[in-house]
């Protein structure tokens, strides 16, 4: 099932991002269904499967249910996209591809998928460190920096810039140290400070300085100990 998964994955990239020019998005988004290159588009997803499948004809029939969703979803995709909903209607319709594709796979093998082996006690430890690293964190951050407040400190950011930057971080500084790199924390931490340094040099604010030194503390903080905490459970796990 992995191999035929793959190869399916690898069709799927091609059409539609590999082969896929800009001119085209735009014109289907201007033109929808009356748009020529929805229709090329969804040739080329059945030439790429037919070439990659190398010419097999025991998948014809789910080449054939691959295409014909794809254009569909496509379809819909651009009648109910809007400027507002563009980026969630993106997601959804790749996770819908991607759906589509597992589904003919699974038609193909004998593989039998059990629902309930998925959650294993190491995929509940893994779930529950991402969401201490991502949710948790950015609600425990919020509550104790909640005492110092600056009026000015995101007026000239990007909205809600800050907590996507402190997710990020986190997330990194939890793999560095799940893979043992804890040298790459180090460069995390320069490569910050650099950055904030031309902003906090020109702005000549205190307090801005030790509330991003703070945050940014309390941040490298709650990663790393969540981090060694996945770990030392994980041991006991295993």
């Amino acid at each position: 099932m992995l191999v035929l998964t793959l190869k399916l994955v690898l069709a799927h990239i091609l059409g539609d991002f590999v082969l896929q020019p800009n001119s085209w998005i735009k014109d289907k988004q201007k033109k929808k269904h009356r748009s020529i290159y929805l229709y090329w588009h969804t040739l080329i997803h059945l030439v790429a499967l037919v070439l990659i499948l190398e010419f097999n004809t025991t998948y014809f029939l789910g080449i054939f249910a691959i295409v014909i969703s794809h254009y569909c979803i496509d379809l819909a995709k651009l009648k109910l996209q809007t400027k507002k909903n563009a980026r969630t209607f993106f997601f959804l319709d790749q996770v819908l591809h991607l759906i589509v594709l597992f589904v003919v796979a699974y038609c193909y093998t004998d593989y039998t998928f059990e629902f309930s082996n998925m959650f294993t006690p190491e995929l509940i430890l893994f779930l529950i460190a991402i969401f201490l690293l991502t949710n948790v964190s950015s609600i425990l951050m919020k509550v104790i920096i909640s005492r110092w407040k600056l009026e000015d400190a995101t007026k000239k950011s990007l909205k809600n810039a800050g907590a996507y930057i402190g997710v990020l971080e986190r997330l990194f500084i939890f793999v560095f140290i799940v893979l043992g790199q804890w040298s790459g924390i180090g460069f995390l931490l320069t490569a910050k400070s650099v950055f904030r340094f031309g902003d906090l040099s020109k702005s000549n604010d205190r307090k801005l300085t030790e509330y991003i030194l703070i945050g940014t503390l309390i941040s490298f903080g709650l990663a790393i100990l969540i981090a060694l905490g996945y770990k030392y459970m994980l041991e006991q796990l295993l």
